[in-house]
């Protein structure tokens, strides 16, 4: 039974946009909901995260670029994805925690995670 799962990712030229969203179950809606993302050779990195009341953090390298948001009451997370670069190129992953406070920069603070979902920008 999946815990959290994506919606399908895609294909995008340099500079365009993409949407993903996850939906959790009810017992994986934990405070702190995310993205994070792994490319091959790479270690997985957050993205974005934003905790039940809507406190935010974003890696330094999407800040200005991507929003995530999320719908409480339907258990959902949104990752709006502007100005995409190619190094952006990675399988995105859903995550959740119920941690107190939600860090982007500590992975292992985030022990759920959906399948994944591709996003590929091309230059």
């Amino acid at each position: 039974q999946a815990q959290l799962v994506e919606s399908q990712g895609g294909s995008v030229e340099a500079g365009g946009s993409l949407n993903v969203s996850c939906v959790a179950s009810e017992s994986y809606a934990f405070n702190c909901m995310g993205w994070f993302r792994q490319s091959p050779g790479k270690e997985r990195e957050g993205v974005a995260t934003i905790s039940t009341d809507g406190g935010v953090d974003y890696a330094d390298s999407v800040k200005g670029r991507f929003t995530i948001s999320r719908d409480n009451a339907a258990n959902r997370v949104y990752l709006e994805m502007n100005n995409l670069k190619p190094e952006d190129t990675a399988m995105y992953y859903c995550a959740s925690s119920p941690a107190l406070t939600c860090p982007v920069v500590i992975v292992s603070k985030y022990p759920y995670y959906g399948q994944g979902t591709q996003v590929t920008v091309s230059s």
